[in-house]
């Protein structure tokens, strides 16, 4: 694990769908479940991924349905400071993360759901360069809206600022943005979309309908 310019690819996978009823990282679309679809394209940009999982059992099942590259590693969600055992937030998969990011000296992390298949290289590789000499580095829409799940994060501080969400129990995503860190906002329409016409690396599959409409843009 040469982490020679200290950034890691996080993806979350521990959260449930209910709307599907099943995991949506295993949802079969265009012939591969969604996870694959990422990582197949996160394998051009030369940095370690890492899947942040509920628990052991989720590993296994994965492990089962999907054949994996060797090279993909595995983080289980670590409840210290989270008591709610049948709860999954997207908080609780960042500070597990990011624990395990600190202790093999990770600087940054390209934070991820594992909802987005249709990423872009070109866009990926362009937020990468756009976060150098930043804490942070976040899509903006024009109306101001952010796109946490998309965004690069330092791993130190956003391990401190984790833990203290979790311990106040508030768990916006938003959240763990700190005002005082250098954050670099990268426009969507300007930036972004150039480089990704119909912004298909933004489009999270958050139900069947959405299904569709991800084939299409694809297509």
């Amino acid at each position: 694990m040469e982490n020679q310019n200290k950034l890691a690819i996080l993806i979350l996978i521990g959260g449930k769908s209910t709307r599907f009823g099943i995991e949506k990282a295993v949802i079969n679309v265009l012939g591969k479940p969604l996870i694959l679809h990422q990582i197949e394209t996160l394998s051009e940009i030369d940095e370690d991924i890492f899947l942040v999982a509920h628990s052991n059992q989720q590993i296994y099942e994965y492990r089962d349905k999907i054949d994996f590259p060797k090279e993909i590693n595995f983080i289980v969600d670590d409840r210290e400071f989270f008591k709610h055992k049948n709860i999954y937030k997207p908080m609780l998969g960042i500070y597990s993360g990011f624990k395990q990011l600190k202790k093999h000296n990770f600087e940054r992390a390209f934070v991820l759901s594992c909802d987005m298949p249709l990423i872009k290289a070109e866009v990926i590789k362009f937020m990468i360069k756009q976060s150098e000499n930043f804490d942070c580095c976040i899509p903006r829409w024009k109306n101001g809206f952010l796109e946490p799940f998309f965004a690069i994060y330092p791993v130190e501080k956003g391990f401190e600022r984790a833990k203290q969400i979790l311990l106040k129990e508030n768990y916006g995503l938003l959240k763990l943005i700190d005002n005082q860190w250098k954050i670099n906002y990268v426009s969507v329409e300007q930036l972004i979309q150039p480089l990704d016409k119909n912004l298909v690396s933004l489009i999270n599959i958050n139900g069947p309908i959405d299904i569709s409409k991800l084939i299409k843009l694809y297509n």
